[in-house]
């Protein structure tokens, strides 16, 4: 039988739980190690959205990206501003925040997704008053391609 005293812990340990499990699935998600032109604001864009969904994010500046793209096997089609690796994949440019956490927890074979090009409304590409591009979120590797996701700006579509 539970006394007072063992009650109150109880309850304190379940509150503690709950209150600490979506911080604790925040910090399990991997470092994503960003690299990009020190001149360009939307890659700080897309890093601060990355920062608010939960990950840690390390920003590596360079004016030789486009070494860093070929040395991780980015397609030229599929360039984009920014290149990030994660947990052994490439994000190419501006893929939203829960499209890589959908990758991270399905693992698919692939080398990594890509957003080619800058599309208007995609993270970090946030225009006022300019209607967002619908736009893909594009599996990329040795097997070929598929898109992934399909986006209006921020929304899944």
């Amino acid at each position: 039988m539970l006394d007072r005293r063992r009650l109150l812990i109880a309850f304190a340990v379940a509150g503690a739980v709950i209150v600490a499990g979506p911080v604790l699935a925040d910090t399990a998600l991997p470092t994503v190690r960003v690299t990009k032109d020190p001149n360009c604001g939307c890659c700080e864009g897309w890093v601060d959205h990355m920062r608010r969904a939960g990950f840690t994010v390390e920003v590596v500046s360079t004016l030789q990206i486009n070494r860093v793209k070929a040395r991780l096997g980015v397609p030229d089609d599929l360039a984009s501003c920014h290149t990030a690796e994660v947990a052994g994949y490439v994000i190419e440019g501006h893929v939203p925040a829960d499209a890589v956490k959908r990758l991270l927890a399905a693992k698919p074979a692939g080398q990594g997704l890509a957003v080619p090009g800058m599309p208007v409304g995609s993270p970090g590409m946030e225009v006022d008053g300019t209607a967002p591009d619908t736009y893909d979120v594009v599996l990329f590797g040795s097997g070929g391609r598929s898109v992934f996701a399909r986006y209006e700006g921020a929304r899944l579509l």
